[in-house]
């Protein structure tokens, strides 16, 4: 079911149709819009889970970057609604972002990549998303994260290194309490559904993945412990830390990374974009570290 189509461009910007959607899953429809860029049909589609902690955001809340995001990667980008804490509890946020890449693999229709991305905690039902989609056989050409947040505990060095910036360690392990459900739940197909990669044993197998971070944000470590695994088992991952960069920066067009070299002036979501579209076409010989 969709609503009418409607549009968001900026000054000198080449248009973004949108729309109003709901995806069919067991617990019920899923809200959801999503975004195509105006130039061409879709280079492929991209799921995306809003950040707020799982606790907060929506499809709208996040509606100028994901516009933006479907512009600089070429995708159609499918903006899930999904169900928030405390209200409701994991597995239910990553079980609306595993129906919302099924409905995006039906559109695809094995002829263009299907990713599956996010922001902040949306970021960690992305990376969980992912190792479901590896668990299940089915096709998944990226994971593309923006600062996740995957370490319940919250004990890596960053997060006492910043200790009054957003997020603070006591609000994430607040977040992750509503969060968490207290046993490991598994799909009806027994499929396990993890909280966070960090419970995984084995990453091998999951789609490459590219993740960006700040060099202010809190969570930064947990990013860069996950990359390192991700390497250790085999993944490609392409990583970039952005400079003078806290938790947030997808949101937020003009933090740009500071000082001169050739992405000086890219924003944290337009390298994502970028990146996402390098990686399902040309396929980048080496990935971009830090910055």
């Amino acid at each position: 079911m969709a609503t009418s189509t409607h549009s968001a461009a900026g000054t000198n910007r080449a248009a973004v149709r949108w729309e109003q959607v709901r995806i069919p899953s067991p617990s019920g429809p899923v809200p959801a819009r999503v975004y195509r860029p105006g130039t061409a049909a879709p280079h492929g589609w991209l799921v995306w889970a809003h950040g707020g902690s799982w606790r907060a955001g929506s499809a709208q809340d996040w509606h100028g970057a994901t516009a933006e995001l479907a512009r600089f990667s070429g995708f159609g980008v499918v903006s899930v609604d999904y169900r928030l804490a405390p209200e409701a509890r994991h597995p239910a946020m990553v079980e609306d972002v595993l129906s919302a890449l099924d409905w995006a693999r039906e559109r695809a229709g094995g002829t263009v990549p299907v990713a599956a991305g996010g922001d902040s905690a949306g970021a960690t039902l992305a990376a969980c998303a992912a190792l479901a989609s590896r668990d299940r056989g089915l096709p998944l050409a990226a994971q593309v994260l923006a600062y996740p947040p995957l370490d319940p505990g919250c004990t890596a060095p960053s997060y006492h290194r910043f200790p009054d910036m957003f997020p603070t360690a006591s609000y994430l392990i607040s977040a992750w309490r509503d969060y968490q459900a207290p046993d490991r739940p598994r799909a009806a197909d027994g499929t396990r559904l993890y909280s966070t990669p960090f419970e995984a044993a084995d990453l091998r197998g999951l789609a490459p993945a590219v993740l960006a971070t700040g060099d202010l944000d809190p969570v930064g470590d947990d990013v860069h412990r996950y990359a390192r695994l991700l390497r250790a088992a085999g993944v490609e991952v392409a990583l970039r830390e952005f400079r003078q960069t806290g938790h947030g920066a997808f949101l937020q067009p003009d933090r740009g990374p500071a000082g001169p070299g050739p992405h000086s002036a890219v924003t944290l979501r337009g390298w994502l974009g970028l990146a996402l579209h390098l990686l399902t076409t040309e396929r980048p010989d080496e990935p971009t570290e830090s910055a």
